[in-house]
């Protein structure tokens, strides 16, 4: 698993890479939790989300935001954080610019900014966000959303509420053009605890699975 350094926009970015052989493969970010609540790119659930994405023939990069581990620069608000993100995805095209497939994936607070990232770059094929906290930050800037993905979290997650991500999830629902996943992990918290993790994971490979087959947006 190398260690990478690339320029952000505060300063070094520290992250991890793992390609794949096949220059053509598809490639994939993880984004992490929110670092003012120690999250951090090996947080559990984006390590595992890393290598379900590696697993699928993906080549994955995830990575510290801004002043977490050796990442320079001081938490932002999600306003730099964003901006972190799109020079991740610049680090990664940059060394992969024969892919067909890019897709984001974010776990919480990584989620809200992976949502962010899919209205700035409409290179990004699909997502997947995970626990995305919709009690907590606002996610009307999806409209319309302009690309396919899952959203999963659990159904007894006390820090993003479910009845949230179903709001959510609704207003989504009612976009055309685009066909928006859920999928509830039963008796889950937040953070996919044992023995949810498994499940979680399974989920998101079998949906990533699936759409890599298909030719729709």
């Amino acid at each position: 698993m190398p260690e990478v350094i690339f320029p952000g926009p505060e300063g070094r970015l520290e992250g991890r890479y793992h390609p794949q052989k096949d220059r053509d493969a598809p490639i994939a970010i993880v984004l992490h939790p929110h670092p003012q609540f120690g999250g951090t790119m090996n947080n559990k659930v984006v390590y595992n989300l890393h290598y379900a994405f590696y697993n699928m023939g993906f080549t994955v990069l995830r990575f510290n935001f801004r002043g977490v581990g050796r990442s320079q620069g001081e938490y932002d608000q999600g306003v730099g954080e964003l901006s972190d993100a799109a020079s991740a995805l610049d680090y990664l095209q940059s060394m992969n610019n024969n892919s067909k497939h890019c897709w984001v994936a974010g776990f919480s607070f990584g989620a809200w900014i992976g949502m962010q990232l899919l209205m700035r770059r409409p290179e990004i094929t699909g997502f997947v966000s995970v626990s995305p906290p919709a009690n907590m930050y606002d996610f009307s800037f999806l409209a319309p959303c302009p690309a396919s993905g899952l959203i999963i979290n659990g159904t007894n997650d006390r820090v993003a509420p479910p009845a949230d991500t179903r709001s959510l999830v609704g207003k989504l629902k009612e976009q055309k053009g685009i066909t928006i996943t859920h999928d509830q992990i039963d008796g889950s918290g937040h953070f996919f605890e044992e023995p949810h993790m498994g499940t979680m994971i399974g989920t998101v490979t079998d949906y990533v699975k699936r759409r890599l087959t298909e030719s729709t947006r």
